[in-house]
């Protein structure tokens, strides 16, 4: 089988993860000059909460927190609140792989389908091929964020074994190990892979291969009760203006479909242990024993899949090489290996970013939508720690990314507001149920005269259809939806009628993956 050759430039920077870290660490930034990066960064974008902690040659220099749990209430953010950290969860999948290597209980190069049967793509070469290192690299020429639908918006009736049945019904884009397109669902299969090898449920694994020996007790996955000591931060989401609480936690936490690819809660103190454990090449867990090995150390921070460097990191980073690894981005900030990773859910952005030749790292946790925010904390900190002194502060960054954002090229979506709404004669032709092979059923149908599209297995993808010019779209009634969805109805040659789907906005978040969707209809409205 053939394996991807990576550049030589890549294989240099992968090549220092063998060699011994720099002895030298970066000095240490005043504690003012962070609290003043903090504040003003939080005071810009008037964030709810925010949570930073830096990691200075292995040990724990800065902590600070700020803000509130929940707009509206007297609960302050403190060390040991919860986050959702979403997509940061997929470097602790890969650890509790990782550790199960180390117990021979799996290799990297196993086939998908000794541990998980039923495992299939849509074609069968690829499905013998896909070994368990593929899971993590975002190689397999599907779409980004294809079958998302399945897992967000939550709540949603969308099971694990939903997840390896449907993959076999996505549709590549690409040719298998060509490129790097973005996925979750392989990530939830990677948790069954490490619940099979271990013989035990995916959050038992984690808890004890990563959250117990690293001593990260505040972590939290899968259904737990919060108790009266638990601090839970609350998700907010821009409404106009202003922030507001979205999908509020109830009195228990239920398990999540995703949580293998972003489902983790850990507070800043669990965060700060974590960037510990990867700083120190001989961390020993809570047995006394090396936590992960030199071996499996070089194997998840290795060079895996090559990524695109957008100008940004070329002009602001000098960034000359990116790549996935197992669970983990990689690049060169000024000449520095950069190891990182965001997670983004609705009302929850976080970033751990790692200088491993410095000892030096910081995690940045916030509980509201703020793309922005986070990439300015990430540029001004990795440049920080990274470089020599630099000019620019915290704020050139965010009119930089402001303007970037108001440019008009970057405006790509539709002038949609000349919509009505859609009238029942007008989609007679196309009214009943309709079934898709891997997201299920959904009802295009009558209610008055107007029309709703309804999906079966996930609730919050409901609405009413509009009109526009010639177009039907569907506008959903949940405010946390917020990507429209062009709905787009023909007559197959047999003298069926099919649906099909897309992102009103294509600049939309890619895990509302409309694309992927091929309804058939298959019967008439009830």
């Amino acid at each position: 089988m053939r394996r991807l050759r990576l550049p030589r430039a890549v294989l240099l920077f992968v090549s220092l993860l063998a060699a011994p870290l720099a002895a030298s660490a970066t000095p240490a930034a005043p504690q003012a000059e962070l609290d003043r990066i903090v504040d003003g960064i939080r005071a810009h974008y008037a964030l709810p909460g925010v949570a930073v902690a830096v990691v200075e040659d292995g040990r724990v220099t800065y902590r600070r927190t700020a803000g509130v749990r929940a707009l509206g209430e007297d609960g302050a953010v403190g060390p040991r609140s919860l986050f959702k950290i979403a997509s940061n969860t997929k470097a602790m999948t890969a650890a509790a792989l990782a550790r199960l290597v180390d117990a021979g209980k799996l290799r990297w190069d196993d086939p998908v389908t000794r541990y998980l049967p039923q495992f299939r793509m849509s074609e069968d070469w690829v499905t013998r091929e896909f070994q368990v290192r593929d899971l993590l690299v975002h190689n397999s020429g599907l779409r980004a964020g294809a079958g998302d639908l399945m897992l967000w918006p939550e709540p949603n009736a969308y099971t694990r074994a939903d997840i390896l049945h449907g993959l076999r019904y996505l549709r590549p884009q690409h040719s298998f190990r060509s490129r790097y397109a973005y996925d979750n669902l392989l990530y939830i299969v990677a948790g069954e892979v490490a619940a099979a090898a271990a013989g035990a449920p995916y959050e038992t694994v984690l808890q004890r291969e990563v959250f117990a020996p690293l001593g990260m007790r505040g972590c939290r996955v899968g259904a737990w009760t919060p108790g009266a000591g638990d601090e839970l931060a609350q998700p907010h989401a821009r409404r106009g203006r202003d922030y507001v609480v979205v999908r509020r936690d109830g009195a228990g936490i239920p398990a999540s479909t995703m949580d293998p690819a972003g489902g983790v809660r850990c507070s800043l103190d669990d965060m700060a242990l974590w960037l510990q454990a990867w700083l120190d090449p001989d961390r020993r867990g809570a047995d006394g024993r090396r936590w992960l090995s030199a071996d499996q150390r070089q194997a998840v921070w290795a060079a895996q899949m090559p990524m695109p460097v957008s100008a940004r990191q070329r002009d602001w980073s000098q960034t000359r090489f990116s790549a996935y690894g197992y669970g983990w981005r990689l690049s060169d900030v000024h000449g520095q290996f950069k190891v990182s990773h965001t997670g983004t859910l609705m009302g929850m952005y976080s970033l751990t970013t790692m200088l491993p030749e410095r000892r030096s790292g910081f995690v940045v946790l916030i509980n509201g939508d703020a793309g922005d925010a986070r990439s300015v904390f990430d540029q001004v900190l990795s440049e920080r720690y990274a470089a020599p002194p630099q000019p620019r502060d915290w704020s050139w960054y965010a009119q930089a990314i402001a303007r970037d954002a108001a440019a008009p090229a970057k405006r790509r979506g539709p002038d949609t507001s000349a919509r009505r709404l859609a009238r029942r004669a007008g989609l007679a032709p196309w009214l009943g149920r309709y079934r898709d092979p891997w997201f299920g059923e959904a009802s295009v149908c009558a209610q008055g005269d107007t029309v709703r599209f309804v999906a079966g297995k996930s609730p919050l993808l409901s609405g009413k259809i509009q009109q526009v010019g010639g177009r039907w779209l569907v506008d959903w009634d949940a405010d946390e939806v917020d990507a429209e969805a062009w709905l787009d109805f023909a007559r197959a040659p047999d003298g069926g009628i099919t649906l099909g789907m897309s992102k009103v906005d294509p600049d939309a978040d890619f895990s509302y993956d409309y694309e992927d969707l091929a309804f058939a209809r298959i019967g008439d409205c009830g």
